[in-house]
C-alpha cells in the first residue's frame, strides 16, 4: 500500500536538481579548463566550510611514518587520498547510522505507536491524508486500524532496510580500505611514489565493489514503496587503468588522472549516498512535534493580540502599569530577601557580640532593681527581728522572714493595714516580682540576639534557592552533558558506552571469522573502526587535559590494528576503562 510522502521528502526533487547542477557545472569547468582537477570546486568549498576538518582515525601505518623525511616535505599523496576516503565515509557512515537509528527505535515501538507516528509526527500534510484515509476506511466498515498499522510498519521497515544495506555496503567498503592500507603500510612508508599506482587500482577495484553492491537497492524497491520516484541518478564509478605488467611506471600525467578519477568517486558516492539519505531520512524535529509548534504559536499569537490590546498602541496604560509593578515587585524582592538579609547576617557577624547588652532591657537596670531589693528585705528583717542581719546573707533567708511576718500579718489584715507591716511586706514582694520580670526579658532579649543571624538565613533562602536553580542551569549548558563530547556525567556514560560498542562488534567480528563469513567481519570490522572513530574524536580533548592522550591514543590504534588478535584487543579494552577520562564521575581519583 502506497504512503503519502511527509514533509521532510518535499524537497528531494530540489535536492536532485541541485545535484545535478552541480555535476553537470564542474563537469563543464573540467572541459573548458582541462589543466584543473575535477575536484578543484569540492575541494576550493572546503577551505570555506564554517567548521574546522576534523582529524580521523589514524591510518594503520608503522610508527617509523611519522618521522618519514618524504611524509612530511613531500605531504605525500597517499596520505590524502587515503585519508581523503576515510574521512568522507566515515561521515557518510554516521549520517546514516544516526537516521537508521531512529527508524530502528521505532520498528521496536508497538502498533498503535507506529500509527499515531504515521498521523501526528510526519508533517500536516501526513496528518490530512492518514485522517482522511482513516475516515474513509470506517465509513466503508473496514479494517482502517489494521491497514494503517501494516502501512505503518511497511514504512518503517523500509526505511531499516535501505539504510541498513547501504550501512552494510559502507562499512564494508571502509574496513577493505583500512585492510588494504594496513596489508601495503611498510612499502607505503619506503616508497610511497611507486606503491601510489598499485593503491590506485586497488582502490578503483573497491569501488566497482560498493558500485555493485549499492546497486542492488534497485532491486529491493517495490512496486508500492513508500518512497517517491526512482532512488537517483545511475551510480557509475570512474575506471583507473590497469598497471603495465612490463614494469613500466605511470607517468605523472597519468598519475594525476588516477587520483582526479577517485576524487571523482568520492564526490559521485557522496551525492548518491545523500539522496538515499535525504529519501529515507528521519523526520526533522520541527516535522515530529509540529503539532506542539503549532499550539505555542497559537498560544503566542493570542498573547501577542492580548498584550497588543493593552498596550500603548490602543491608548491602553495598562501594560505599562503592569510594567512597573513587576518592577517594584522585583526591586522589593531583591531588597527584601536578598540585600537587607545579607546586610543583617554582616552586622551580626561583626555587631553582635558588641551590642549584645542593648535591647530593650539593661543589665545596670537589672542590677538597680536588685540591690534595691536587697535594701528593702534587709532594713524589714532587722525590724522585724530586732537585731543586725549579716551582711552577706542571702536575699532568700531575708525574703523567707519577710513571708512569715507576711503571714501572721494576714491574720487581722485591717488592723494591720493601717498600723502594722502588711504594707511594707506587700511592696517588698512587688519589687521581687519586678526584679523576676526584668531578669525575665533581659534572657528573652539576649536570645533574641543570639539569633538574629538565623532570622537573617531563612530570609534570604528564597533568593538562595533561586540563584541555586539559575547555576545549575547554567552549568548544565556548560557541560553539555547530551553527548559524548561533553564534561559531564552523562557525556561519561555516552564514552564508555562508546568502549562497550567497540567491543562487542570485535567479538562479532571474530565469531564471523570463526564462522567463514568473510563479507561480514569486514562489515563488523568497518562498524568497529566507526565506533572507534567516534571515540577517538569524543575523548580526545578530555584525555589531553588529564594527560592520558598519547597512551588512550596508542590503545585505540591497536584496537584498529587488523592484525591484532582479539584476545589482545579485548585487554585493550580492559585497560582503557581505567583512564580518568573514561571513569564514571563518583569513581575519580
Amino acid at each position: 500500500m502506497a504512503v503519502p510522502l511527509s514533509e521532510t521528502e518535499s524537497t528531494e526533487n530540489t535536492t536532485f536538481l541541485s545535484q545535478f547542477y552541480s555535476h553537470y557545472i564542474r563537469n563543464r569547468i573540467h572541459a573548458l579548463y582541462p589543466f584543473y582537477p575535477k575536484n578543484f570546486i569540492s575541494n576550493f568549498a572546503i577551505r570555506f566550510r564554517s567548521t574546522p576538518r576534523r582529524e580521523c582515525l589514524p591510518l594503520p601505518l608503522p610508527s617509523s611514518s611519522l618521522d618519514s623525511p618524504v611524509l612530511i616535505t613531500k605531504r605525500s599523496r597517499v596520505h590524502g587520498i587515503v585519508e581523503g576516503i576515510l574521512e568522507r565515509i566515515l561521515i557518510n557512515l554516521h549520517s546514516i547510522q544516526k537516521n537508521l537509528h531512529f527508524w530502528q527505535f521505532r520498528a521496536k515501538r508497538s502498533d498503535s505507536q507506529k500509527a499515531r507516528f504515521m498521523i501526528f509526527e510526519r508533517g500536516p500534510r501526513a496528518f490530512i491524508d492518514e485522517t482522511v484515509k482513516l475516515l474513509r476506511g470506517l465509513t466503508a466498515q473496514g479494517s482502517s486500524t489494521q491497514s494503517l498499522c501494516q502501512s505503518a510498519s511497511g514504512f518503517i521497515d523500509e526505511r531499516v532496510a535501505v539504510l541498513s544495506s547501504l550501512r552494510y555496503s559502507l562499512a564494508t567498503f571502509l574496513a577493505q580500505v583500512y585492510m588494504e592500507v594496513d596489508k601495503i603500510g611498510e612499502d607505503l612508508v619506503a616508497d610511497p611514489e611507486t606503491e601510489l599506482p598499485t593503491l590506485l587500482v586497488k582502490m578503483s577495484d573497491l569501488f566497482s565493489t560498493l558500485e555493485a553492491s549499492i546497486g542492488h537497492l534497485h532491486a529491493m524497491r517495490e512496486s508500492d514503496s513508500s518512497v517517491d520516484g526512482s532512488y537517483s541518478f545511475p551510480l557509475i564509478f570512474e575506471k583507473v587503468p590497469e598497471i603495465n605488467q612490463d614494469g613500466s611506471q605511470w607517468t605523472d600525467c597519468e598519475i594525476r588522472d588516477a587520483i582526479n578519477s577517485i576524487y571523482q568517486n568520492l564526490d559521485k558516492l557522496d551525492a548518491y549516498i545523500s539522496f538515499l539519505v535525504i529519501k529515507h531520512r528521519k523526520p526533522k524535529k520541527i516535522t515530529q512535534y509540529w503539532i506542539r509548534y503549532t499550539c505555542g504559536a497559537v498560544g503566542l499569537s493570542v498573547c501577542s493580540i492580548w498584550l497588543l490590546r493593552h498596550s500603548r498602541l490602543v491608548g491602553s496604560s495598562d501594560l505599562d502599569n503592569w510594567v512597573q509593578e513587576a518592577r517594584n515587585s522585583t526591586i522589593s524582592f531583591l531588597k527584601n530577601h536578598v540585600e537587607q538579609p545579607i546586610l543583617s547576617i554582616r552586622d551580626e557577624l561583626f555587631e553582635t557580640f558588641r551590642k549584645r547588652h542593648q535591647g530593650i532591657m539593661d543589665l545596670e537596670e537589672v542590677q538597680l532593681t536588685s540591690n534595691s531589693l536587697h535594701r528593702m528585705l534587709l532594713a524589714f528583717s532587722e525590724q522585724a527581728r530586732g537585731q543586725n542581719i549579716p551582711a552577706n546573707a542571702s536575699d532568700q533567708e531575708m525574703l523567707e522572714i519577710v513571708m512569715d511576718r507576711y503571714e501572721k500579718e494576714l491574720m487581722h489584715p485591717i488592723q494591720n493595714l493601717l498600723n502594722g507591716e502588711l504594707v511594707r511586706a506587700i511592696l517588698i514582694q512587688v519589687q521581687k516580682l519586678k526584679l523576676d520580670t526584668e531578669t525575665a526579658m533581659l534572657e528573652l532579649n539576649q536570645i533574641l540576639r543570639a539569633n538574629e543571624i538565623n532570622f537573617a538565613v531563612l530570609t534570604a533562602l528564597p533568593a538562595f534557592f533561586l540563584s541555586l536553580l539559575l547555576i545549575m542551569v547554567v552549568r548544565a549548558w556548560f557541560k553539555k552533558d547530551t553527548k559524548a563530547e561533553g564534561r559531564g556525567r552523562v557525556a561519561r556514560i555516552q564514552r564508555r558506552l562508546l568502549v562497550a560498542e567497540v567491543k562487542k562488534r570485535i567479538v562479532r567480528y571474530q565469531n564471523y571469522v570463526d564462522q567463514g563469513l568473510e563479507r561480514d567481519a569486514q562489515c563488523m570490522f568497518g562498524l568497529a573502526l566507526y565506533s572507534l572513530n567516534r571515540l577517538y574524536h569524543s575523548i580526545k580533548g578530555h584525555a589531553e587535559a588529564s594527560g592520558e592522550w598519547e597512551s588512550l591514543r596508542e590503545d585505540i590504534i591497536d584496537l584498529a590494528a587488523p592484525g591484532l588478535q582479539t584476545s589482545d584487543k579485548l585487554s585493550v579494552i580492559s585497560h582503557m576503562v581505567t583512564y580518568d577520562c573514561l571513569l564514571p564521575s563518583q569513581n575519580r581519583r
